[in-house]
């Protein structure tokens, strides 16, 4: 597979989207509306009943490309901030069900495209969070608080901590962890059983289900983004990535 986002149909009513943006699968901004294409496009195609979303490589997401960011200044952000708002929409709003197959690190956005899917199964060595306050940005806590329960996502996101793929399992959030040799055959079970319903009524089923969310996700992180914003045009967020991976500061 070359290097960006493709889609594949393995079997009947089943779509695979998998992203390849080696070596840590840090989207470029042009690589966040690929991704958000690749599943709108899946997803109102009438033969396709469920989409996995997958990723090739070590891990599943690392959220954005900082380097591209730091090189683009304003520019940067306001074009990952507006990526990463669409392929989480698009996850979201998917006309069918969303499995995301997650292996090795779901960060940063990666939370976003977890967290929006309908179901998650993940391998043995995924690890789950939202390392922004360390790398001088916001966002993804309306996200991650789909995956973990309120106290437990703001300590997670105050830390910037991991949560191993076990632990959501307990939580409910995860409906299979399995060897990550079996991850993509694990996706595909649960896709094949929810693509075995009615099409027609899996639409209407996710459209109802979307229709009683407590919290409308895509205002809720619009909102976030103000303050991902805020610590840029501050100054704050480049102190910040100025003393990454630096020591204590």
């Amino acid at each position: 597979m070359l290097m960006g986002v493709s889609t594949s149909c393995p079997e009947k009513g089943v779509a695979v989207v998998a992203v390849d943006f080696p070596p840590v699968n840090a989207l470029p901004v042009t690589g966040w509306f690929s991704l958000a294409d690749a599943v709108r496009s899946a997803g109102r195609d009438p033969q396709v009943r469920c989409v996995v979303l997958a990723a090739e490589g070590r891990g599943f997401n690392a959220g954005v490309d900082i380097k591209e960011i730091r090189a683009k200044g304003g520019r940067g952000l306001i074009g990952a901030n507006r990526g990463c708002f669409e392929a989480f929409a698009a996850v979201y709003e998917c006309e069918v069900p969303v499995v995301a197959a997650v292996q090795g690190f779901c960060l940063g956005g990666g939370i976003g495209l977890a967290g929006n899917a309908d179901a998650i199964v993940a391998s043995e060595d995924a690890v789950f969070g939202l390392p922004e306050l360390e790398r001088g940005a916001l966002g993804a806590a309306t996200h991650l608080a789909r995956l973990v329960p309120p106290h437990l996502m703001r300590t997670l996101y105050y830390t910037s901590r991991t949560a191993t793929a076990a632990e959501l399992r307990a939580h409910g959030s995860v409906w299979r962890v399995v060897p990550r040799d079996g991850l993509r055959g694990a996706a595909l079970e649960l896709a094949r059983e929810i693509a075995a319903k009615d099409g027609e009524l899996l639409r209407l089923a996710k459209a109802a289900i979307n229709g009683i969310d407590p919290v409308d996700v895509r205002r809720s992180y619009r909102f976030e983004q103000g303050f991902t914003f805020e610590a840029q045009t501050s100054g704050v967020a480049d102190r910040v990535r100025d003393t990454f991976g630096k020591g204590d500061t």
